[in-house]
């Protein structure tokens, strides 16, 4: 999918959940005046989002932002190319998020993702959606192939690189956080925290099983 579209689908995703919540709080406003004998529709549940701070025995600054609820089920039962079922597709809110600030590669963040207890799910072979401030300004590949798909299950984890300025001419956005989703199509994307950053051409890596493979270099 190209930039543009990625960009739009971040914004358009943070401007429905803002939408949504906006809705839920009226309902619930109004719902002790409706019918008594009415009844939801089966099958519609709602999770609350929230945020915690991740322990910072490792050094660094590093915080832990996630949402609750059982994710996307889009991809499961979806065949490997051996015609086995690969399983249930992550979504944003199946994991606990983390952010941390390296010095690397003249100074990168370092996403880190694993599935929240009781879940098991895969990452795509595919470049994670990152992308920063209200116009959602996308972060471009900074690897030319796509990475392997890995499952996400107790304590494994991914990782991912994002690099938020490429240039070398001064300038560029100012921001604090930045929004990731697994996938263009994933309908829960996440703002993490990364503190005050300058934000020009940004690139991402692919998910790796190792941090030292999650530097971005172009």
């Amino acid at each position: 999918m190209s930039g543009n579209r990625r960009k739009a689908f971040l914004v358009s995703a943070v401007l429905i959940s803002g939408a949504l919540l906006m809705t839920a709080c009226q309902n619930s406003d109004t719902g002790a005046a409706q019918d008594s004998s009415s009844t939801a529709p089966a099958g519609k549940t709602g999770t609350p989002a929230g945020s915690s701070t991740a322990d910072n025995s490792q050094g660094g600054n590093s915080k832990d932002t996630g949402a609750t609820g059982k994710g996307t089920a889009e991809g499961a039962g979806s065949g490997n190319g051996n015609g086995k079922p690969v399983g249930q597709k992550c979504g944003a809110n199946d994991i606990a998020w983390s952010t941390k600030s390296e010095s690397q590669a003249g100074g990168y963040i370092l996403i880190t993702a694993k599935a929240k207890p009781g879940i098991t799910c895969y990452l795509p072979a595919a470049l994670p959606t990152v992308a920063f401030g209200s116009d959602g300004t996308a972060a471009g590949p900074a690897e030319q192939a796509v990475g392997q798909q890995i499952k996400l299950s107790g304590n494994t984890a991914a990782y991912a690189g994002v690099n938020p300025k490429t240039t070398k001419e001064n300038g560029g956005k100012e921001l604090e956080s930045i929004i990731v989703a697994v996938g263009n199509d994933d309908p829960n994307p996440v703002s993490l925290p990364v503190g005050t950053i300058t934000v020009d051409r940004p690139i991402v890596t692919n998910w790796h099983t190792s941090p030292k493979d999650a530097v971005p270099v172009k």
